[in-house]
């Protein structure tokens, strides 16, 4: 590789001279296990409580005009931008598709934008697999570029990073050039942009949509011509403009690509609650606690949560059930409460229960600052007090699920089944499953498309 190549035109030469035999099965295995899991969320996420399905689905239908793109539960097929807009909002509607660190959403961004273009232009199982590990593999050293430098948390990853996976996952699906891979690089880095002040509404969903839309776009503009920088991650570019100039690194974007590919190590992240990935360990520790000593949540006095420096989840009355999925204290509450947290956990009828009311303002939040902040290594303790006086206490370190603490088949297709019940029968569930899981080897992926097209929210 030249090194008079600017940083943009080096990573765009290693991704598209990446064969789908240069990828370990570790990493096949694990983009065929996302793909499932972004699939379960996006159909959930048509039937989300608050609208965002339902609008973003009507919004589609409305702007999307014809095409050979599904619109996942919409019935119809829409141009690719649109797809990609309405199936990736979707796909993160309920905060229940993966994650990893350093933080953001690597599915919700790309594998609809991926998955709507291998569609419209034919592409067997096994460029569907080579485009998702690349988009990941982009999208991960992007953010570790950054790591440390989250611009005053004011930019939500899943509209900047993402939009640049979805731009890899899309131009390797359209076979992109080095070329065209870096104007398409270009491009995206004038439509990347989403903030996090718009946590805890529908809005915020939105930026995986936003991302895999101006990702497609951005690669199709590049397929007919279009021109940009072709050097958006370089000085005075797309880090400089997010971070401030020299508050970033980006060569580290270049250094041993794919070895080992950052979905294997050091993994990706399934969540099993439909929240924030801040909140769970909130969630796991209350669950515990009370499953562990029988408690009545009506007869505690008060709850002490200890956790890290942690941004956007001190909410101590969320507004919505959308809300609460930003909300430590919900969260623990709901735990407490519940001995369970899933999809109804989040809708407006549990926030504003008569019991969840009596138990939130007994919830009093301790930043501990001798708590690693990173993910990784930090851990949550929540401690609850009766009013007889006795006091019990929970410490939620690891979260199954989380990278480097696997979870079984069994557990992935448990939270597949419970996404789509009652959208799809258990017969397409199980087609779904199959075909997914023998990516590799699909001639096309027409007959899955069109089971999730058909999807009925509810």
């Amino acid at each position: 590789m030249s090194s008079n190549k600017t940083l943009t035109q080096q990573v765009s030469e290693i991704i598209v001279s990446t064969r789908f035999d240069d990828i370990p099965d570790a990493a096949l295995d694990i983009a065929s296990e996302c793909m499932l899991d972004a699939i379960g969320t996006t159909i959930a996420g048509a039937s989300e409580k608050s609208g965002v399905g339902r609008i973003s689905i009507e919004y589609a239908k409305q702007i999307g005009g014809s095409g050979d793109c599904t619109l996942i539960a919409g019935g119809v097929k829409v141009s690719a931008p649109v797809a990609a807009y309405a199936n990736g909002t979707m796909c993160h509607a309920l905060d229940y598709d993966n994650t990893w660190w350093p933080r953001n959403h690597p599915a919700s961004p790309t594998i609809p934008a991926t998955i709507c273009m291998a569609e419209r232009q034919n592409s067997p199982g096994s460029e569907v697999l080579r485009a998702i590990v690349l988009a990941f593999e982009l999208q991960g050293r992007m953010r570790v570029a950054s790591i440390g430098r989250n611009s005053g948390g004011i930019f939500h990853h899943p509209g900047i990073g993402g939009t640049m996976g979805a731009v890899t996952g899309v131009g390797t699906i359209l076979g992109l050039d080095a070329d065209q891979m870096t104007m398409a690089f270009g491009n995206a880095g004038s439509r990347a942009g989403t903030m996090t002040a718009n946590h805890g509404t529908m809005t915020k969903p939105s930026h995986s949509g936003i991302g895999s839309q101006m990702g497609t776009e951005a690669a199709l503009l590049s397929s007919l011509g279009w021109t940009a920088s072709d050097d958006i991650f370089g000085s005075g570019g797309f880090y400089d403009a997010l971070y401030g100039e020299g508050h970033s690194d980006p060569p580290v974007m270049l250094k041993n690509f794919g070895k080992p590919y950052r979905m294997v190590d050091p993994g990706v992240s399934y969540k099993l609650y439909p929240a924030k990935y801040s909140i769970h360990r909130s969630i796991e520790a209350s669950i515990l606690v009370a499953k562990e000593n029988d408690i009545d949540a009506t007869k505690i006095k008060n709850v002490d949560i200890f956790y890290p420096p942690t941004a956007l989840i001190d909410r101590p009355e969320p507004r919505s059930g959308l809300d609460g999925k930003f909300s430590i204290q919900y969260g623990a509450a709901a735990g407490l409460l519940d001995r369970h947290v899933g999809i109804s956990t989040f809708t407006d009828e549990r926030r504003f229960a008569a019991d969840m009311e009596s138990l939130l303002p007994k919830i009093t939040i301790h930043e501990d600052d001798s708590i690693p902040a990173d993910f990784p290594h930090s851990w949550i303790i929540v401690r609850a007090t009766t009013y007889d006086g006795q006091t019990f206490e929970k410490k939620c370190t690891e979260l199954k699920g989380q990278a480097g603490v696997p979870i079984s088949r069994e557990t992935r297709l448990s939270k597949f089944f419970d996404c789509v019940a009652g959208a799809i029968s258990k017969k397409d569930a199980e087609t779904v499953v199959a075909i997914t899981e023998d990516m590799r080897n699909v001639k096309d992926i027409h007959q899955l498309m069109g089971i999730l097209r058909n999807a009925t929210p509810h």
